[in-house]
This record gives structure tokens, sequence and C-alpha cells, in this order.
């Protein structure tokens, strides 16, 4: 899939100078893909963009990006969905209930003209667990507007997904404290 040195893609003037709204992908099994996406959010807001930040699962922890956000009183705006974990819940109606409002919501604010980026915190979880239906998601970031910047993250990105995104980073683990060495969680590192 890559381009080797030798093999260096030829583009025009034209092309260079493009200007879109991108499709970007972060997922794998590995950590930091809602921690890159608030990464791409803070620079955004710091170039004076305006940020739309939906979270699809998390919702009743206490995260140190929603805290940050506020005391640095950043443009950026954070909307918790979720009601916590899927999987701890043992209720799938009320997560697929939950799930389509936070999906209805994830809509309006990218169809609105009011955003530069919007992230969508977690959408392939729900994706993958059938909460949500990959052909609307698809459809919706067709229509979206030519210059709203998307980020959809968590693991399991459908590769009908990862073909429609114009940039897609996989965060493959190597190492993690927890099952190399039963370390839990360890706030302001992981939430």
């Amino acid at each position: 899939m890559g381009h080797s040195p030798q093999n260096k893609p030829k583009y025009t003037p034209e092309q260079r100078s493009q200007k879109k709204g991108l499709i970007i992908v972060h997922t794998g099994d590995g950590k930091g893909k809602t921690t890159a996406a608030l990464g791409v959010a803070f620079r955004a807001a710091g170039n004076g963009m305006r940020v739309s930040i939906i979270q699809f699962i998390k919702g009743k922890w206490k995260y140190g990006e929603l805290e940050s956000a506020k005391q640095l009183k950043t443009p950026i705006e954070i909307y918790p969905m979720g009601e916590g974990f899927t999987w701890d819940t043992k209720n799938r109606e009320r997560d697929i209930e939950v799930t389509q409002k936070a999906w209805v919501f994830c809509k309006e604010k990218m169809m609105s003209g009011k955003y530069d980026l919007v992230i969508f915190d977690e959408i392939n979880y729900v994706i993958d667990y059938d909460y949500l239906d990959l052909k609307e998601v698809l459809e919706a970031l067709k229509k979206k507007p030519k210059m709203v910047h998307v980020i959809l993250t968590g693991r399991n990105a459908k590769p009908e997904l990862i073909e429609l995104a114009d940039l897609v980073t996989e965060m493959r683990e190597i190492k993690h404290p927890f099952k190399e060495q039963g370390i839990l969680a360890q706030k302001g590192i992981e939430f």
C-alpha cells in the first residue's frame, strides 16, 4: 500500500493545493485512538477551528480530557452520550437506543455548518456490535459538508469505512502494563 521513495507518485499542482474535509479513522487494538483524536481537536482549536466531540461509550467515568478542555477554556465541545462500556450494561436494547440518539446528534453536528471538525469517539465499537448500521454511517459521511473533517475512533473499523476514509491509522499494541504486570489503568495516563 505504501509508496517507496523511488516510486513516489506524481501529483499535479491542482491536486497538491486541493482542500477538503478529511475522513479519518483511528482503529486497532492498541491504546491511544481517542487520545490521538483529542490531540487533533486541540490542534484544530489552536488554529481557530470549531470542534465537536461526541462520545458513544464513555459517559459514567470522569475523564481527564473533559476536564482539560474546560480548564483551558477551549472552544472544543464534548458530549458524553454513552452510559458506560456496553459490555457492562447487559441491556442490548438500551445500548441500541442510546447509540441511535447519539448518532442522530452526530449527524446534526456534522451537517450543521457550525463545526470544522467533528469526532465520533468509539463509533467503531457500536458499529461492530451492530448497534448502528454501517451503511447509514457511510451514506452520512458521503453527504457531509465538503470542508468538515470527521474522525471516527474505536477498534474493529469495518473494511468499508477504511475504504471510504482519507486517512487511517491503526494503533497496534506491543506491550500493555495490565496484561504484562497486572497494573490497572493509571489516572492521567489512560483516563
